[in-house]
């Protein structure tokens, strides 16, 4: 890569060339990490630097003694990424030495060792993802001197993992965090610090939990920690962009280390073993009706042989059960071919309730679920892990009523 001095009408810039998409536009990496786009037409002189790269050299990271350990596993998503000052991309985090570049005050926090099992975009991630995790977690849970795990993993799709965690780990014995940052590490605004440093002080804690720590607010002042079958994505950029839905946050962080108790129903760390239950069915739907709808999808489902369906219903539950594009007659056709129906809200703050109104009554004679307070995602996890179980019909509807990760509370918040 070059190097090279520009000099422009207004400014001087110096950095790394990087490849432009525009053939109009000159392209250079700063030192800040900044990059920086320069019309062609408003370059006065553009001088050679040097063409020479870096001499990479082994970094020894040095482990503070006396310092509890913890595991990093790193999946993807900016927070698992570094700044390449010489390409203007992100590399993906490998090594110790990787994470303390982006991370040097995390060696004063803890002791740590970095796993990556794999590294992808959020979006790609898959059944067979969560249950490589879920395997990795818990060998490393279930080591004694190893007292949390954190996760560094993409926004986009972090409360399906989490949700999946949540019930693949039974008798989770010690904090999994999940964390990520919304903003690269080479912004002045990024959240990577601050989301990394509470997750340190939470994968120490006492709650044994799969949880999502994160911004609390668009300021760096604390970060709350969110249980993992509650939490969902709000917002498509900012730094809070993860909020408790029909649940309290588990607790508060601070910078400082102090960790302020929300919700007192949690779980707590134990010396006992985690298990390990990696189980999920892929043939599973989450689909959202709307207004107008046609049933066809549900046959389309039955005739590819689905063996569960999550609907994402209006308000308390409606679906159109009258006309010509009524589902009750396809959705009894389902039940009766053994396929899982569960409703859940598009509201997403409340519950499903199939005796307010008659036509949810009549949805659930037909065989339909109601799923109470649930989160759409966590439902859809849910039903795939019980139905990789190859559990009975009845057993299925029971459990999924039954909360088993704080999957469902009786009271909303």
């Amino acid at each position: 890569m070059e190097r090279v001095k520009i000099e422009t009408k207004e400014k001087n810039y110096e950095g790394m060339l990087v490849e432009s998409p525009d053939s109009k536009i000159i392209l250079i990496k700063l030192d800040s990490g900044y990059n920086v786009g320069l019309k062609k037409d408003q370059i006065i002189k553009i001088e050679k630097i040097s063409s020479k790269n870096k001499e990479k050299k082994e970094k020894k990271i040095e482990q503070e003694k006396g310092l509890k350990k913890i595991a990093i596993i790193a999946t993807g998503g900016t927070i698992a990424s570094k700044v390449d000052y010489e390409t203007g991309g992100v590399l993906a985090v490998e090594k110790p030495e990787d994470l303390i570049e982006g991370f040097p005050e995390l060696k004063k926090l803890v002791q740590f060792e970095v796993h990556v099992p794999f590294s992808i975009d959020s979006s790609q991630i898959s059944s067979k993802e969560w249950k490589k995790l879920a395997k990795l977690c818990a060998e490393l849970l279930n080591r004694n001197d190893i007292h949390g795990i954190i996760i560094l993993h993409g926004t986009d799709a972090l409360h399906y993992t989490s949700a999946a965690l949540s019930f693949m780990l039974h008798e989770l014995n010690k904090p999994v965090v999940l964390t990520f940052s919304q903003r690269s590490i080479d912004r002045g605004s990024s959240d990577a610090h601050l989301n990394l440093r509470c997750s340190c002080y939470m994968a120490l804690s006492n709650i044994a939990e799969v949880m999502i720590v994160g911004h609390e607010n668009e300021n760096d002042l604390s970060c709350l920690a969110i249980r993992g079958t509650k939490a969902r994505k709000m917002h498509s950029s900012k730094r809070n962009a993860f909020k408790a839905i029909n649940d309290l946050p588990l607790t508060r962080i601070f910078p400082d280390g102090r960790v302020e108790i929300l919700n007192n129903k949690h779980k707590q760390r134990h010396e006992g073993k985690v298990k390990v239950m990696p189980f999920f069915e892929d043939k599973v739907a989450l689909i959202k009706f709307y207004p107008g709808a046609e049933p066809s999808i549900i046959k389309h489902l039955i005739k590819e042989k689905y063996k569960g369906i999550i609907i994402e219903a209006l308000g308390m539950g409606q679906i159109s059960v009258e006309g010509e594009n009524s589902w009750l007659s396809i959705i009894k056709e389902a039940v009766d071919a053994g396929i899982f129906i569960g409703i859940t809200s598009q509201t997403i703050y409340g519950r499903v309730d199939p005796f307010i109104y008659s036509p949810a009554r009549k949805l659930e004679k037909a065989g339909a679920v109601f799923l109470e307070d649930m989160l759409s995602e966590a439902a859809f996890i849910k039903l795939s892990w019980l139905l990789g179980q190859e559990l009975g019909f009845e057993v299925i509807k029971r459990k999924m009523l039954e909360n088993i990760s704080g999957e469902v509370n009786e009271r909303l918040i």
